[in-house]
């Protein structure tokens, strides 16, 4: 398979784990918005505190988890299946692996975007905000703003970096259209009842 040109090789990486990231997403959603997930909203700290707060809080759950990783694994072979198909010239800037290589890579990068939330919900409860709200502070407001919305897909961007490496142009894309595909996503969840606000 021919090598693509530097910007192209990002532009098509960023395409591609955007694309795969998004296929989970909406499994994600229906799931979350499932009344049978509600029996697994166990929360991932069980209630524990460090220093006298809660670690995460209640709404970092296992629902969350039992879905996107899995469905992560299955969109990133579906589209590696779908990318075959497609002119040498289109796949040619994404990684050297077999269709199940592929389902362990999204397996993996699943878990990352899922455990990319948890260091701001950290943070958060050192902070006093409580879950799904909104800092009260002009300076938080704005800076958790940003967080909120690329805290996943930065964890997903490590995970798969770590594992077969990423371009630095994707890493910028996908933040950027990540960004934004997180913000339609969470608007979907706001208006279902499932989250208490847009983030």
């Amino acid at each position: 398979m021919t090598t693509a040109a530097p910007a192209i090789q990002g532009l098509i990486q960023a395409a591609f784990l955007v694309s795969a990231v998004s296929l989970a997403g909406v499994a994600h959603v229906l799931w979350l918005r499932h009344a049978t997930s509600l029996r697994y909203a166990v929360a991932l700290d069980g209630g524990r505190c460090f220093h006298g707060k809660r670690i995460f809080g209640d709404h970092k759950t296992m629902r969350g988890f039992m879905i996107m990783i899995p469905a992560c694994g299955l969109s990133f072979a579906l589209m590696w299946v779908i990318c075959l198909a497609l002119p040498d010239w289109l796949v040619s800037g994404l990684w050297e692996l077999s269709s199940w290589q592929y389902g362990l890579l999204g397996l993996w990068a699943g878990l990352g975007f899922m455990l990319g939330e948890l260091p701001n919900s950290f943070v958060k409860r050192r902070l006093d905000i409580a879950p799904g709200a909104a800092p009260s502070h002009g300076a938080q407001r704005y800076l958790f703003a940003v967080v909120d919305r690329i805290d996943s897909i930065l964890g997903l961007l490590l995970f798969v970096h770590l594992a077969v490496g990423v371009d630095a142009l994707a890493w910028v894309m996908a933040l950027v259209i990540g960004a934004l595909i997180h913000l339609v996503f969470s608007a979907f969840l706001y208006q279902s009842n499932v989250k208490a606000r847009v983030a």
